[in-house]
């Protein structure tokens, strides 16, 4: 990342972290303080390897503020609409753990593999609750129509999340999905919540109609941009630089993009793919052979490499300004794997 856009990060995020921590504590009960520090736990604050590695990178709250500096706002006023969506999205992440029957996350073990279920559950309820509360905290000084308009956006985004879950799941029942099926869910699960950051941060930085709408459409090619690059890296990234595992999602069977399109080749892949069993780590290279000489990994580099075009353009429609605006544009490139 650049210095500048490092600048911004030091100096927005520990007001980000703050914002969050003082609406957290409303879930503090007396003598009973036993849900704030799960909460805690699941945010990086607390427990065992708490920290900035288990807090995660905080790109979505990041990514609001820079947009509301670049479209001519303060952003300081923004910062409870940061810490909503970042509660919010860890919110997701605790469902989503349960869902996936996931034990650990960013390297510490998960809120219900630790807690249970039930508890797991209900703190992801009130990480939810949590973040429309946050929200809520932009008035003052934001007038109480712009901070309406912000709310509708958080609640149309936490639907959208919970659409593109349910087809996520309900993808692993199916053996055929679209590669349709697949951006529709993507819009929901990763665009939604993205585009979401980039259109409050528009909003609460004054930003006319037009600019706004580009913003938006910035965030959600961003998203989209950004899944297909997590997709291509899933198989033929380098572990070391990425930390992403490069057999993960071919020994689990997950439906990516390079893999539905090698299923809707037929050939040797598709044929391996439908015997149906699990596969083994040491079948994974001759997968990847396959998916390659499918066409697979041509596709979808250059399916990512359109979108990124598109999300680079969006973001020129809406001309950010200033130092914040040259950070944003650092951001998208870093985000999107395009960094000098």
């Amino acid at each position: 990342m650049t210095a500048d856009l490092t600048v911004f990060q030091e100096t927005m995020l520990p007001a980000v972290e703050q914002a969050m921590q003082a609406v957290l504590a409303r879930a503090r009960c007396e003598d009973h303080d036993d849900l704030y520090h799960m909460l805690a736990y699941h945010m990086g604050w607390e427990g065992e390897g708490a920290g900035p590695k288990a807090r995660g990178k905080r790109i979505r709250p990041l990514l609001l503020l820079l947009t509301t500096a670049a479209a001519g706002g303060n952003w300081h006023r923004a910062v409870p609409a940061a810490a909503a969506v970042e509660l919010l999205h860890n919110f997701s992440l605790i469902h989503d753990d349960i869902e996936d029957r996931g034990e650990t996350r960013r390297g510490r073990p998960t809120v219900w593999a630790r807690w249970g279920l039930p508890l797991a559950l209900n703190s992801g309820d009130a990480l939810f609750t949590l973040a429309h509360i946050a929200m809520l905290e932009l008035h003052p000084p934001v007038d109480a129509e712009t901070t309406l308009i912000a709310a509708r956006i958080l609640h149309q985004t936490a639907l959208h999340l919970t659409q593109g879950q349910h087809m996520d799941i309900a993808f692993e029942h199916r053996d055929l999905v679209t590669v349709d099926e697949y951006w529709q869910m993507v819009e929901g699960k990763t665009a939604a919540l993205i585009a979401a950051c980039t259109d409050l941060g528009a909003l609460l930085g004054g930003a006319d109609d037009t600019h706004r709408r580009a913003y938006r459409e910035f965030g959600r090619m961003l998203g989209l941009a950004f899944q297909a690059w997590d997709d291509y890296l899933g198989i033929w990234g380098d572990a070391a630089l990425t930390g992403k595992s490069t057999t993960g999602d071919l020994l689990e069977r997950k439906k990516t993009l390079p893999i539905l399109y090698g299923l809707q080749q037929g050939s040797a892949f598709a044929r391996a793919w439908e015997q149906g069993h699990p596969h083994t780590p040491a079948e994974v290279p001759a997968l990847a052979a396959a998916l390659e000489t499918d066409g697979a990994r041509a596709y979808t580099e250059a399916v990512a490499a359109s979108l990124t075009t598109q999300a680079l353009e969006a973001l020129d429609e809406a001309a950010p300004q200033g130092d914040a605006g040259a950070a944003l544009r650092s951001l998208a490139h870093h985000l999107l794997r395009r960094e000098h």
